[in-house]
């Protein structure tokens, strides 16, 4: 398989991976890409919340499609581009594969810290962490569980990236450090 210059960013929320993508591809003079960002956008078209639409998703073969399909897409014909998504490893597998590790409620924290307050009002985003840390987990089960019926993967399991990193352990300076060394390395080794 030939690799391609496409770094794929995955983990969980709050874990850094738009801060870090973007870091990234401003660097490497790479495109940005977040299907997050996609799923919201078909999200609000509906008039719900991310975590709605992650449930309408369950019924509605057509959100996921969408965003299956510009990740393949981008994995055919897109080269130097950046992808903030937790399936695009699976989609692209000739990109480099990176997981930001986190634990929830940290997450949490760092979401609320930072959180635009029309989106929080717009997804009744609770402002207490440790609430949302359980409303975050309630997303990803429905995610993980969705991933697992309909492709048989797990984004949450590390063994399907080249690179994990813990983002509470490291700055977001650092992450994009350790990131584009192992890339490069990587590159290197046909």
């Amino acid at each position: 398989m030939d690799k391609k210059h496409i770094i794929t960013i995955a983990g969980r929320p709050g874990g850094g991976k738009s801060t870090a993508s973007k870091a990234l591809a401003k660097q490497l003079g790479y495109e940005h890409f977040s299907s997050g960002d996609l799923f919201r956008a078909i999200g609000k078209e509906h008039g719900i919340d991310v975590t709605q639409t992650n449930k309408a998703a369950e019924h509605d073969q057509d959100i996921d499609r969408q965003v299956d399909e510009r990740l393949e897409e981008i994995g055919h014909k897109g080269d130097q581009v950046v992808i903030d998504s937790r399936l695009a490893w699976h989609w692209i597998p000739q990109s480099f594969k990176v997981y930001l590790d986190l634990d929830l409620e940290v997450a949490a924290q760092r979401i609320l810290a930072n959180i635009d307050p029309e989106r929080q009002k717009h997804e009744a985003i609770s402002t207490d962490p440790v609430e949302y840390a359980e409303a975050l987990q309630h997303r990803l089960d429905l995610e993980a569980a969705r991933y697992q019926a309909k492709y048989s993967v797990d984004p949450y399991d590390h063994a399907n990236y080249d690179l994990v990193v813990d983002t509470e352990r490291n700055n977001p300076r650092q992450v994009v450090t350790q990131i584009l060394e192992a890339y490069h390395a990587w590159l290197k080794h046909s």
